[in-house]
C-alpha cells in the first residue's frame, strides 16, 4: 500500500463514519470494500460493496467504529482520499474528495485519474 507512516491512506468524515457504521450494523458486515473499475464516460468508476471479510491484500482502515477495505488495484488511486456522506433533498450518498482525480464527468459517476508514471505513484 502507498502510505505515509502514521497517516491513514483514506480518511472518513464523521458523517461517513456514521453511515459506514450503520451499514455494517444493519447488514452484519465486516466493513465496506472500496475499489475502482473501468467504465463511465470519464473512464473509471468507484465501486463499493459490503463485505463479510477482507480479501487477501485488502488495505483495512478502521476509524471510530467504521471499517473500510481498499482493494489492491484501487490502493494507488485512492491514496489521500477523504470520503464524506452527504444528504440532500434529492439524493444521498458517499462523496470522494480524491486528489488523484484529474477529471470527473458531469453526472459525477465516473472519473479520470492523473497519469501515472512507471513507478505507480501519482504525478502531481
Amino acid at each position: 500500500m502507498f502510505a505515509i507512516p502514521g497517516k491513514p491512506p483514506v480518511t472518513l468524515t464523521p458523517r461517513a463514519v456514521a453511515q459506514v457504521a450503520r451499514l455494517m450494523a444493519r447488514e452484519n458486515a465486516y466493513g465496506l470494500r472500496l475499489g475502482v473499475k473501468k467504465g463511465g464516460c470519464a473512464g473509471m468508476e468507484y465501486t463499493m460493496e459490503l463485505a463479510a471479510a477482507p480479501e487477501p491484500n485488502d488495505e483495512v482502515i478502521e476509524q471510530d467504529g467504521a471499517r473500510v477495505m481498499i482493494a489492491p488495484m484501487a490502493q494507488m488511486f485512492l491514496f489521500g482520499t477523504e470520503i464524506d456522506y452527504q444528504t440532500s433533498l434529492l439524493e444521498s450518498g458517499f462523496r470522494f474528495n480524491n486528489p488523484n482525480v484529474a477529471e470527473a464527468c458531469g453526472c459525477g459517476e465516473s472519473i479520470k485519474f492523473r497519469d501515472m508514471p512507471e513507478t505507480g505513484a501519482p504525478r502531481g
